[in-house]
């Protein structure tokens, strides 16, 4: 599998040849031009944060990132296995020059990746990842001498920081969700998810919990992409139970998903409606989400009276735009929520605390909550990306097809048309396009879908 180099990072498959996987090579590489970039910004710090996903290679790949960034002249700090968001807000903690996720989301076990943060904590742009590209182009970088090797220390303690500072926010409401008396159930994927979300449950006052999945071994139970038919599991715990809500986050953690009572999905691309209502109830404020969320943001924001942007894709775009129109709230459909009083990166820890909060403090459960909002319908296709794939030739295609609606350009294609959407864009983290629509009926949106999907083929 080749190398994918985008704004969500440096990720690869495990094995195979340098240049065209994810070997250790191509990661003493890229971490090195990292680290020189780094360098350059600011040669009165030294410290780089480092944290890891619980999958099978973590360990090792963890080895050689911090060998290369102490060759480098760095001091590392290692959270061992650690989430994302974790890592983000403990790189502006240490007061770091940067620092380095060691995760592939949601891509199977076999996959691996460096995600890249800047001195805030937050994604490097795609200006900076080609920079750091041209670099190695040129191999214009270099290594410590002997007398100037960085050092390497393990720091164990931010999940608690993390945990602290989430309690901390005026709208996360702790005596409520005490006084609930939740009982839930989390599907953590096998990595360490099994850790914080159970520390965060706890610590919110929240001790009726079943594990499933929570034994951070990085032998993934299920395809760790929390989509509602990657978990049929804990679907079924919540249909047999009497629990109040069913947790699912991804291997790092930045991806929240939960289940209602009755095991009904409450849809990925809904916790962010959630999370938003909620905040928006307490505050007027402006939202944003990426082009291939629902409709129901935009819908919500309005209804609180504030106004709603949307992104290109890429959490990193996001938080642009959010820092753009001063958003309190934003985010992605794929149950990613970025709060910026916390920090401006998506953290499914929050978005567990709000999502307690409102529940706690409405009374309602959660397919009770569920019905308050707009409900669209969306179908998400994807298609190996084809070789000789060319988008203008697309574009001009659905220019034609689609001439009597808006279109917009900035991430792909998307059309707007009533009451509908299309999206068509490559991803950034795998070797094909994605094809996302929405509708008043599911068998509109896949109509919608499945007829772009002809023009593209």
């Amino acid at each position: 599998m080749t190398l994918i180099k985008s704004i969500s990072g440096i990720r690869g498959t495990i094995g195979g040849t340098t240049g065209n996987a994810f070997t250790p090579n191509d990661i003493v590489t890229f971490t090195a031009a990292f680290g020189f970039w780094l360098k350059s910004k600011d040669t009165t710090r030294k410290k780089i944060v480092i944290g890891r996903d619980a999958r099978l290679s973590g360990e090792i790949v963890s080895r050689i990132v911090s060998g290369t960034l102490q060759s480098m002249g760095l001091d590392v700090v290692d959270l061992g296995l650690s989430t994302t968001p974790t890592v983000e807000m403990a790189v502006v903690a240490e007061k770091a020059l940067g620092g380095i996720i060691l995760t592939a989301s949601h891509n199977p076990k076999e996959w691996n990746a460096l995600k890249l943060l800047n001195e805030k904590g937050e994604f490097i742009s795609a200006k900076d990842i080609t920079t750091i590209l041209k670099s190695i182009e040129s191999e214009n970088y270099e290594y410590a001498d002997v007398d100037h090797l960085g050092n390497y220390t393990i720091n164990t303690d931010y999940f608690n920081f993390h945990i602290e500072a989430i309690k901390a926010l005026p709208l996360i409401n702790t005596e409520a969700i005490q006084k609930r008396k939740f009982k839930v159930v989390i599907d953590a994927v096998n990595s360490t998810g099994g850790i914080a979300v159970p520390l965060l449950l706890n610590s919110l006052g929240v001790d009726q919990i079943e594990l499933m999945n929570c034994d951070p071994t990085g032998q993934f139970a299920h395809n760790p992409e929390p989509l509602t038919e990657n978990l049929t599991e804990l679907i079924a715990r919540m249909k047999e139970g009497n629990f109040d809500i069913g947790i699912a986050v991804d291997p790092d953690v930045d991806r929240l998903v939960v289940i209602c009572e009755n095991g009904e999905p409450f849809n990925e691309e809904y916790t962010l409606v959630a999370v938003s209502d909620y905040i928006l109830s307490h505050q007027k404020g402006n939202t944003v989400s990426n082009l291939s969320s629902t409709r129901a943001l935009k819908d919500i924001t309005e209804t609180r009276g504030g106004k709603y942007y949307s992104a290109a894709v890429g959490e990193v775009n996001v938080v642009e735009k959010m820092k753009e129109v001063n958003a309190i709230i934003g985010g992605e459909g794929n149950g990613g929520v970025i709060y910026p009083e916390l920090h401006y990166g998506r953290d499914a820890l929050v978005g567990i605390g709000f999502l307690l909060s409102y529940m706690a403090e409405s009374g309602l459960s959660l397919s009770v909550l569920k019905e308050r909002f707009p409900l669209y319908a969306m179908y998400k296709h994807k298609i190996d990306l084809p070789d000789n794939l060319s988008m203008d030739r697309i574009l001009e295609k659905i220019k034609a097809k689609f001439s009597n609606y808006p279109i917009i350009t900035i991430d792909g294609i998307k059309i707007e048309m009533d009451n509908s959407w299309v999206h068509l864009r490559k991803s950034n983290t795998e070797a094909i396009l994605r094809i996302y629509s929405e509708a008043n009926t599911y068998e509109k949106a896949k109509g919608i879908a499945l007829e772009i999907s002809d023009l593209v083929l």
